[in-house]
């Protein structure tokens, strides 16, 4: 890792630092793949200072995100993984097509997480904005995302409840 990223992760948690790390990302594969590099590394403090980024750039330059989605899609999968990690990888894919081959592991891993009574409100809600995505092309995941979605309606968090009527409202027929 160069020390410009290195110093620039470490320097502090902001959303104006994770500006400044995407900023120097820019259209760059090689720093973007040395950013991918340090969010699937083992250091845990560069692990989720390189989150936040790098979502941003994934979502600026989705181009770049195309030769990680498999790495980050079963890193999803890595024991006690931090929820900045689950949150911002999610996040990559709400708006970004998942490539056929990974798109049973993603779905999985969302059902997992929707599922998960102790995970964190926005990583339901990332994974229901990405169910609702696969669901286009895998209509028979609706019905059960509807159950799923009926029986936590009234234990879960806004977020997930406002993402779950979008969610239904997209899969009614016309």
């Amino acid at each position: 890792m160069s020390s410009i990223l290195q110093n620039l992760l470490l320097a502090e948690h902001s959303k104006a630092q994770a500006t400044k790390v995407v900023n120097w990302v820019g259209h760059s594969p090689a720093r973007f793949n040395e950013l991918v590099t340090v969010f699937l590394g083992t250091d845990k403090l560069l692990v989720q200072r390189a989150a936040w980024p790098l979502s941003y750039a994934a979502e600026a330059h989705p181009d770049l995100l195309q030769k990680h989605i498999g790495k980050l899609i079963r890193n999803l999968r890595r024991p006690a993984l931090h929820d900045a990690v689950k949150r911002n990888t999610l996040r990559c894919f709400r708006n970004i097509p998942v490539p056929k081959r990974y798109q049973g592991e993603m779905m999985n891993a969302c059902f997992d997480f929707i599922i998960a009574p102790a995970e964190k409100p926005a990583i339901k809600a990332f994974s229901l904005a990405i169910l609702a995505n696969l669901a286009r092309e895998y209509p028979d995941i609706r019905a059960e995302i509807k159950t799923i979605i009926e029986e936590k309606w009234d234990i879960e968090s806004p977020a997930f409840r406002s993402q779950a009527r979008k969610l239904l409202k997209s899969s009614r027929p016309n």
